[in-house]
């Protein structure tokens, strides 16, 4: 099938999620990940209304960005390496991954340096695995007290990955439990942080995150099919 066809179906489904969760499916973004794909099928993502273009790697970005011909907004949605940060500064709309001061602060630095202010996003582990990056759901609000005295950096929302099962329950538990920390954070009103956006939801598990209230999709293999490599 098309990139066309399958965006058609993605919609779709998009919309029938948030209707049965009484949402209005335009709150949702897609964020068109196109790890290992060429430049060309940015340019193609782009031309079927696409605008928003996840990568997840800073050198397979450098690379790739500059044979894009298309304007779209980019998104880091990978770990991101303290020493990797000055390659990317004022090159992404919003950055998904950041779990620690450290690694805000060093952005930060580098953003103020530039004069730009870097969105992000802060990444949770919410199912506890230990393979999984993001800090934990109780160690939240104070990163995000400490971030908020940054003047580099804006925290726009959470961001998280549900855990590789076949059980929904526990999937959903997953997301819930990053809304809910987004709750308690809004009801904080900490200066400086936003709570806007909440990054999860994949190929596998996008619907199941609608229902919990994601605001940004990170959809790659129903798009585009099997990855390169």
């Amino acid at each position: 099938m098309s990139l066309e066809d399958n965006l058609k179906k993605v919609r779709e489904r998009i919309d029938k999620a948030a209707f049965n969760a009484g949402r209005d499916p335009s709150e949702i973004k897609i964020v068109a990940v196109t790890k290992t794909h060429g430049a060309g099928v940015v340019d193609e993502a782009v031309g079927a209304g696409l605008v928003d273009v996840g990568e997840n790697k800073v050198q397979e970005f450098l690379e790739k960005s500059e044979n894009v011909t298309a304007s779209c907004k980019w998104h880091f949605i990978g770990h991101l390496q303290r020493n990797k940060v000055k390659k990317i500064i004022g090159r992404f709309d919003l950055i998904h991954g950041v779990n620690s001061f450290k690694l805000a602060e060093r952005l930060s630095t580098l953003s103020a340096g530039e004069g730009v202010v870097s969105d992000i996003l802060i990444q949770v582990n919410t199912s506890g695995e230990e393979s999984k990056f993001g800090i934990r759901p109780d160690e939240a609000e104070k990163l995000c007290e400490e971030i908020s005295d940054l003047e580099g950096v804006k925290v726009r929302g959470l961001m998280t990955m549900a855990p590789w099962v076949e059980e929904r329950a526990v999937i959903a538990n997953s997301f819930r439990g990053l809304r809910r920390l987004r709750e308690r954070l809004q009801a904080r009103n900490i200066e400086n942080i936003s709570m806007e956006h909440l990054s999860m939801g994949m190929t596998d598990d996008f619907e199941i995150a609608i229902a919990e209230g994601s605001t940004i999709l990170r959809l790659g293999r129903v798009l585009f099919g099997a990855r390169n490599r």
